[in-house]
């Protein structure tokens, strides 16, 4: 869908979130983040978290639970991380779960970072996926979403890309892949996410602060957009009470 501009999108994501905690100043001990990954079983988000927080931020202790709730794709990313330095490392943890109705074993108010790239459009209801997402975040943690969207704002461009998307993907994925009921979905499910002002009022009326809004709830802002809208980055900061 994205011609392989995704590994891209998923580079700049981690990288705009900047995870890790942070060097120490004044002797201050350094905190260790918990992040929580939802619909990551591949690994792909988690492991740019854990790579990023020890590289760039030289944390060493931050850890990521990989949540998902499709046990085969939980097992493809355990066998992706004996490639990282991270297979065997407490560092990193598998969980098979619903996003929507978290396990008790998540604490609320437990989590410094939870991500979700490219998953949340196909949760079927998606408030209680945020609902839950308030629910495990520490005050000051940060909810970031990272997901296909929409190119209402250039017309001709939006006419352009749904006719390659419903014309061109399915039949591509037919060829390539035999597959093309999956990627007819795939066009389908992004087409019917809520558009970007609207995810973002479902974010706020979830109990986040939405950052980069110009003026009150009806005002623009508070996403970036990537390709023109093709993908957008969505961040919501659990108040500190």
């Amino acid at each position: 869908m994205s011609l392989g501009i995704h590994r891209l999108w998923k580079d700049h994501f981690v990288r705009s979130l900047n995870p890790g905690s942070p060097p120490p100043t004044n002797h201050q001990r350094r905190t260790p983040w918990t992040m929580l990954d939802v619909a990551g079983g591949t690994g792909d988000i988690a492991f740019r978290l854990l790579d990023h927080s020890t590289l760039i931020n030289g944390d060493h202790d931050s850890k990521v639970i990989v949540s998902d709730i499709n046990p085969s794709m939980l097992s493809e990313g355990q066998k992706r991380a004996l490639q990282t330095p991270y297979a065997h490392s407490p560092r990193l943890e598998w969980l098979e779960a619903n996003a929507e109705a978290l396990p008790p074993s998540v604490l609320d108010a437990s989590i410094d970072l939870y991500t979700v790239a490219f998953g949340i459009r196909n949760f079927t209801h998606k408030h209680l996926a945020l609902r839950e997402a308030y629910r495990v975040l520490k005050p000051g943690g940060v909810f970031a979403c990272l997901e296909f969207s929409h190119v209402d704002r250039f017309p001709l461009f939006n006419a352009v890309y749904k006719r390659w998307s419903f014309g061109a993907i399915p039949v591509i994925g037919e060829l390539v892949a035999g597959d093309r009921g999956s990627y007819q979905y795939l066009v389908e499910s992004i087409e019917k996410f809520p558009r970007q002002r609207e995810w973002r009022d479902m974010i706020m009326r979830a109990g986040f602060l939405v950052p980069g809004i110009d003026g009150e709830v009806d005002g623009e802002g508070g996403w970036e957009d990537l390709m023109g809208g093709i993908a957008a980055i969505h961040k919501g900061v659990k108040p500190i009470e």
